[in-house]
């Protein structure tokens, strides 16, 4: 007759407090700007994190523009080209490899197509208008009117897709 044995350590047996958090793990504050950095001599510097603006975004300079709520009308809905917006935010790291793909972008379709990018932290409203409740986000303009978005990152492919599109409409 065979019997089966189950074996659960003490220590698991006794303990009934629920699990920490996984920030109680760490000797700092997940949410802040200051890192901590490992020293040779086993001690640890504070440094604060800048926050991240377009250009530290990408290793090279950026070619899209930086577009604000005080130039969205002229930049964007006034424009005589198609447009594209990316809406990003500094501390969005997939926004991060959107960045790279629209320079990209921008230098190839240079001519046809504007290309700018908007902080959502610091020009809401226009992330409010286009109902924008995530980052990245991608939008087309033709004569003024959205035309195609691409929400999240995606491969270039998509973007050159969505693209052609409002090119040929």
């Amino acid at each position: 007759m065979a019997s089966s044995i189950s074996i659960i350590p003490s220590y698991f047996a006794s303990t009934s407090l629920p699990p920490l958090p996984i920030a109680s793990h760490f000797p700092f504050n997940l949410n802040s700007s200051t890192f901590f950095f490992p020293l040779k001599n086993g001690s640890f510097k504070l440094r604060n994190a800048p926050p991240l603006s377009p250009k530290a975004l990408s290793s090279r300079a950026p070619k899209a523009a930086v577009v604000t709520k005080d130039t969205w009308e002229k930049s964007v809905l006034n424009s005589d080209s198609p447009v594209l917006v990316e809406f990003y935010a500094s501390w969005c790291g997939p926004c991060r490899m959107v960045h790279q793909i629209i320079d990209e972008i921008a230098g190839e379709y240079a001519g046809r197509l504007s290309c700018f990018i908007l902080n959502t932290d610091d020009d809401f409203p226009i992330a409010e208008d286009y109902e924008i409740k995530a980052v990245p986000v991608v939008l087309l303009f033709k004569n003024g009117e959205k035309r195609e978005s691409v929400v999240g990152t995606m491969p270039k492919d998509f973007y050159i897709a969505a693209i052609e599109r409002v090119l040929k409409s």
